[in-house]
């Protein structure tokens, strides 16, 4: 095993984050469709839940992410806490924003959580400021953007690629390729057959892999996050992968041929990955459990801890709107 490998403990890590986000994800999905906690809508990442656990194995608080409004499995990986994250999607005072900025807008600088953009393609300008300054400070901090495939095909995706090779940015371009742009397949608003082919076009890497496959999505974000340390700049990554639900709660999700979701589902990667573990002798069921039933139970905590949380007083409405002073 070299360090180009991972380990048995980066696998349990990245083990740790997707089941976490997994059954955060049922339990938002029932809150809301159940009424609790008042939570209105919802993005599903269903699917996807590989890909920012194998990146976020790489990253430390002190680097930045920047998502979009369907990244709660982003922001998960990422180590915002569940009891501020929970409050803040129930609308309460004790959430990462007070409770005002909801699932679209979620913020916790503390974890590098830095900005949750609700306009498609937001996320790449903002994170190559991010970069910039880090580059002027001198740090080796790295900047993350993660974007969906029907990002790709705006101008804000590829003035940020060229501004972020011009300039040589250590930030990270992750394409989450689920294959749906919101409700129009891939092949229906896209050009190219890889988006990672238009990484030659800016003078940068593009690399396209598995994202279901969690060594091949770890070893992909090392190559990119060491580039990005080194100051050899940015890196575009193109994840693939799938979306289990609808592009959100209530979507029908109509937009797959006969038999793709069956035969997607069949590939589940977070119980594949909890088999690898054990199949390859990684770990055994009394660990995995073990790990299950913290998450479990730190979940029930953030639930309890939301639902105790006092909703923002009217005067909120006023307050981090305007610069004081």
């Amino acid at each position: 095993m070299t360090d180009s490998t991972p380990s048995p403990s980066d696998l349990l890590d990245i083990y740790t984050r997707a089941y976490r986000i997994r059954r955060n994800d049922e339990e938002f999905h029932a809150a809301m469709m159940s009424g609790k906690l008042g939570i209105r809508i919802y993005y599903s990442p269903r699917g996807q839940e590989i890909i920012p656990a194998a990146l976020c194995n790489h990253l430390t608080d002190a680097d930045y992410m920047v998502t979009i409004y369907r990244g709660v499995h982003d922001q998960i990986a990422k180590g915002i806490p569940l009891k501020a994250l929970w409050a803040e999607y129930a609308g309460r005072i004790d959430g990462t924003c007070k409770g005002k900025g909801g699932p679209m807008h979620v913020t916790h600088p503390e974890t590098g959580n830095m900005v949750t953009t609700g306009i498609v393609g937001g996320s790449m300008p903002i994170a190559n400021g991010l970069a910039w300054a880090s580059q002027i400070d001198g740090n080796d901090r790295v900047t993350v953007a993660t974007f969906g495939d029907g990002a790709s095909n705006i101008g804000a995706f590829h003035e940020s690629l060229n501004m972020a090779s011009l300039w040589k940015l250590p930030v990270i371009f992750l394409c989450q390729n689920n294959l749906i742009a919101e409700h129009t397949r891939y092949e229906k608003g896209t050009a190219v057959d890889s988006i990672a082919d238009r990484a030659a076009s800016y003078n940068m890497p593009g690399i396209k892999v598995d994202g279901n496959d969690p060594v091949a999505m770890w070893e992909a974000a090392k190559e990119a996050v060491d580039r990005a340390r080194r100051g050899e700049g940015p890196t575009l990554i193109e994840a693939m992968t799938f979306r289990f639900m609808g592009h959100l709660i209530g979507d029908p999700d109509e937009h797959w041929g006969e038999g793709e979701k069956e035969a997607a589902l069949a590939k589940d990667p977070v119980p594949a990955l909890r088999e690898q573990l054990l199949s390859k002798g990684l770990a055994d069921e009394a660990q995995l459990t073990e790990i299950e039933a913290a998450v479990n139970k730190e979940i029930e905590e953030a639930i309890a801890f939301a639902e105790q949380s006092p909703l923002p007083d009217l005067a909120e409405l006023n307050t981090d709107v305007l610069a004081e002073g």
